[in-house]
């Protein structure tokens, strides 16, 4: 395997020391490596990958230095757009070196929202005019691989993509890990809310650690899953699907658990919530300030007032809550038959970093948990 280090000082060597992306389980050793060693100007752990190409591009204009743009093959999606009609040879032509996470390699056994997008990484990059290389790992000849990239990319001012398969990276651990003094647990809160709901609603629960706990909750209490959607891939969309749905079933509840690394990446879909405004839409977000899933790299979610952007776009009702206490409270009120809450309703709920170790996943199908809320909804 690669050392971190190795990988970061060959790159340093070539004057490439500006990063920005979105962390990804199989790159948490190298990101957690990025965020101990460069400072804070260097390294930006973007909204989304296609605002890290942004930066990236920004970087480049200001210094005329190659910056590196890391993510999960999932966000490939996300940077297309800017590929095709920022970087491109054909428009601005600016060399960004693409450092991509390769989940569901053909072969290689992953989680269902990974196999198709692990079909298509580098066809997608064909398609996009992407030269790229599966970096090797062993240090020589990644080394000789890095040298090659960096000289396609100075040679033509394009950019060039480094794909990462499983177990590339050697261990290392960060050092520079940002704590809060939050008590509440994001699964004890998970499992009061889901324990509040009613008969008829439903809950929309984002990627991640989110779903993972709302399904071994179901599981821990012998109930089934037809009410709950797990969306184990889209991130950033949980509340736009729980949206479709409100709209169109506004005899039930529905409830979006979200997190706030998804929250932040697609922002702008909390303003089209508050404008439709349906009667029948809670959004609960489970703040812990880090992207969990992928080795708790952090987010800006316990730097910014969440609260008073939903409060700003529209939501009717906004509460923080940072302790079981009022959160139990809080619950109350909403089931409450002389409830005066207007909907909709956002609802931060603040805690602590981390999860069980032994946190299993989701042993039924998405499509599975597809039709049996589909069945669900149609009582």
């Amino acid at each position: 395997m690669i050392r971190p280090q190795f990988f970061y000082d060959t790159l340093a060597s070539y004057g490439i020391n500006f990063y920005a992306g979105v962390p990804d389980s199989l790159l948490k050793n190298l990101c957690a490596y990025i965020t101990d060693h460069a400072d804070a100007v260097h390294n930006v752990i973007a909204a989304n990958e296609g605002g890290a190409m942004g930066l990236a591009a920004g970087y480049y204009l200001a210094t005329g230095q190659i910056p590196v743009v890391y993510m999960q093959n999932s966000g490939e999606g996300n940077i297309i757009n800017p590929l095709a009609s920022l970087t491109d040879s054909d428009v601005y032509n600016i060399p960004v070196l693409l450092v991509i996470g390769w989940r569901g390699k053909p072969g290689v056994h992953d989680e269902p929202q990974h196999v198709k997008q692990g079909k298509v990484t580098t066809g997608l990059l064909n398609v996009m005019g992407i030269d790229y290389t599966v970096l090797s790992k062993e240090e020589e000849k990644a080394g000789a691989q890095i040298k090659k990239a960096v000289a396609y990319m100075q040679a033509t001012n394009q950019c060039y993509a480094m794909v990462i398969e499983k177990d590339t990276f050697d261990a290392y651990v960060l050092q520079n890990v940002e704590k809060n003094d939050l008590a509440l647990s994001r699964e004890d809160a998970i499992q009061t809310v889901a324990a509040a709901l009613g008969e008829k609603d439903v809950i929309v629960s984002t990627t991640g650690m989110i779903s993972r706990e709302l399904f071994e909750y179901r599981t821990a209490m012998n109930q089934g899953h037809e009410r709950d959607f797990l969306t184990v891939g889209s991130m950033g969309h949980a509340s736009q699907i729980a949206l479709g749905i409100a709209l169109e079933k506004q005899d039930r509840r529905v409830w979006c658990f979200d997190g706030d690394g998804a929250t932040i990446m697609h922002m702008g879909s909390m303003a089209i919530v508050a404008q439709k405004a349906p009667k029948n839409y809670i959004h609960v977000v489970f703040n812990n300030g880090a992207h969990d899933s992928v080795g708790g790299q952090p987010t800006v979610g316990l730097n910014i007032d969440l609260s008073a952007i939903a409060k700003a776009v529209g939501y009717k009702t906004v509460y923080s809550i940072d302790c079981m206490e009022a959160l139990e409270n809080k619950l109350s009120i909403l089931n409450s038959q002389l409830s005066i809450n207007e909907y909709p309703i956002f609802m931060e709920v603040r805690v602590k970093k981390g999860n069980r170790k032994d946190l299993g996943r989701p042993t039924t199908t998405p499509i599975q948990n597809k039709e049996a809320l589909m069945d669900f909804l149609k009582k």
